[in-house]
């Protein structure tokens, strides 16, 4: 397991108010006189995870797989789901969405949610979380024809799977035209309450055995990663409860009410921290 604890773009915080002042670093933005962040948040809890897609974490260094899981997911949904799996790029986040290794990785517009992610596991209190702050204004710009133009004719800054279905038709659509090894950012349809909770997008790499972590080390312009000590965890927990970012409101349902409640009442150690 590779470390990164002495990652030149590392930030590690000891305070709630030290967090909370990283995460919204360089979000003025002075033309608009808004605070708008282009950063696209993550959250894991441990600093040691990589960036790597469940397909790669499933299936190994084995592409040629990717199209018969999603040809399966496909062939194998009810028909209600039957108008979201229209076009592959839907399937794609129907699969994501369902459990499906692929190739996209969940990320959230809200670094608050990626503070919950960081932190819901008390399981790894024993371990420092990250937050993986990306660009992914820069990102999204960086990409190549045919999907660069699309950003200009439209005026904005993340992907939306519409703006995709013009362009890219299929997965190895979407390798063939893309450079090696890029990266986008595209905002997923509100296919459900979770999705729309949870402010959730995507990134996709144009080989589905790419790690993208390894990728941003050779753009360390476009990403920041903020540490959360394993002594802070529980302080970040119990502020994030207390402001309702929680299972209860990201996974609407009997499930997450129980994940929430499982947690909620956990007993803590008298030290804080675990033996």
């Amino acid at each position: 397991m590779k470390s990164y604890k002495l990652h030149q773009n590392d930030q590690v915080v000891h305070s709630w108010e030290e967090l909370c002042e990283e995460v919204y670093h360089d979000s003025w933005k002075p033309h608009l006189s808004r605070y708008r962040s282009d950063y696209a948040f993550r959250g894991l809890s441990d600093s040691n995870y990589e960036l790597k897609n469940s397909f790669l974490r499933n299936c190994g260094h084995r592409p040629e797989l990717e199209y018969h899981l999603l040809r399966n997911f496909r062939k194998y949904s009810l028909s209600k789901d039957a108008q979201l799996s229209a076009s592959f790029w839907r399937s794609l986040v129907m699969a994501q969405h369902h459990g499906l290794p692929t190739r996209l990785l969940d990320w959230t517009y809200s670094p608050f949610i990626a503070m919950h992610f960081a932190t819901a596991n008390t399981e790894k209190f024993d371990l420092d979380g990250v937050i993986w702050k990306v660009d992914f204004v820069k990102v999204n710009q960086m990409v190549s024809e045919p999907l660069n133009h699309l950003l200009c004719e439209e005026k904005c800054n993340a992907f939306t799977v519409e703006m995709l279905e013009e362009s890219i038709m299929s997965l190895s659509d979407f390798d063939k035209k893309m450079d090696k090894e890029q990266v986008i950012f595209f905002e997923p349809p509100s296919i459900d309450q979770r999705i729309v909770n949870q402010y959730a997008f995507f990134s996709v790499m144009s080989q589905s055995t790419s790690i993208l972590d390894e990728w941003l080390v050779n753009h360390p312009e476009l990403y920041r990663r903020i540490i959360i000590p394993k002594e802070l965890k529980w302080e970040v927990r119990d502020k994030l409860d207390q402001a309702n970012i929680t299972e209860r409101v990201l996974f609407p349902g009997l499930d997450g009410l129980a994940t929430w409640l499982k947690r909620h009442y956990k007993p803590v150690p008298n030290d804080g921290m675990e033996d």
